[in-house]
């Protein structure tokens, strides 16, 4: 980072002012003004309208909602997917099929435990966004469909509503609007009104603290450098996930066919 050396002189009084000052005070009011360049380069950083993001929709070949099985995110030609075992666990499709959200859910798990977050929120963290290999329009309550008949109704409705509190920050638990969603909805984007409603009866609700602490416990900026696999939370998972004996997707639940659809997103019909 380059500093205007005049201005920075100037405003400690100029040279006589530097002069007066020992090392230590000088080198701190250096820091401070790099720290205060960095954080008015950081504010300045541009982010779209909302209007220049939809403009955006007519340049891609696909929908933005699509979900990562589906359009990879990295782009390219799509590989063959391993099969999967005859009676599917959580487990596996963590290890075959969940390949885009993994390393997210996970690393948002393990900051959940490091919180000291209960059970059932380590394991909505755990769950929140796996949906996302097929579906990323309202992957809230696509993803808490997919979840219901295998979880707490807790641990449901922090995943259904951890979408909606993304959009409002809650200051009492250092949650504030991410950047992120600045470069993705644009700077000027309201949500839509069912979210707003979404947020108003969440907020009076006795649970409205699960899925603020899965959007708090969620990771905006992921690190690629750390890798946390799944057997750290294979105990919660054996306490707080119904497993069907005949596999998911083969159980006949109500959802089955969404963890069909992820097992096999290569069938045409």
């Amino acid at each position: 980072m380059e500093i205007d050396r005049k201005a920075f002189l100037d405003s400690l009084g100029g040279a006589e002012g530097v002069k007066r000052m020992d090392a230590e005070a000088r080198a701190d009011a250096l820091e401070n003004r790099m720290m205060s360049e960095l954080n008015s380069a950081v504010t300045a950083k541009k982010y779209p309208t909302a209007a220049e993001v939809e403009a955006q929709i007519e340049t891609r070949p696909y929908r933005a909602g699509a979900g990562f099985l589906i359009v990879p995110r990295a782009g390219g030609n799509v590989k063959k997917l391993p099969p999967m075992p005859a009676n599917p666990t959580l487990q596996d499709y963590f290890r075959l099929r969940f390949n885009d959200t993994a390393n997210h859910v996970l690393q948002s798990a393990n900051l959940a435990m490091k919180n000291g977050m209960s059970e059932e929120i380590v394991l909505a963290c755990l769950l929140h966004d796996v949906v996302q290999e097929i579906m990323r329009t309202d992957h809230g309550w696509w993803g808490a469909q997919l979840f219901e008949p295998y979880v707490s109704e807790k641990v449901a409705f922090a995943i259904r509503y951890h979408q909606a509190l993304r959009y409002y920050a809650d200051p009492s638990v250092g949650y504030e609007y991410p950047d992120l969603y600045r470069e993705l909805f644009g700077a000027d984007y309201v949500p839509p009104p069912y979210i707003e409603a979404t947020y108003q009866m969440v907020r009076k609700h006795k649970w409205y603290m699960e899925p603020r602490m899965v959007a708090v416990n969620d990771l905006y900026a992921f690190d690629p450098n750390v890798v946390v696999t799944i057997e750290p939370f294979l105990d919660i998972i054996g306490r707080r996930f119904k497993q069907p004996k005949e596999g998911l997707g083969n159980d006949g639940s109500p959802v089955a066919h969404m963890w069909r659809t992820i097992s096999r997103p290569d069938q045409p019909l």
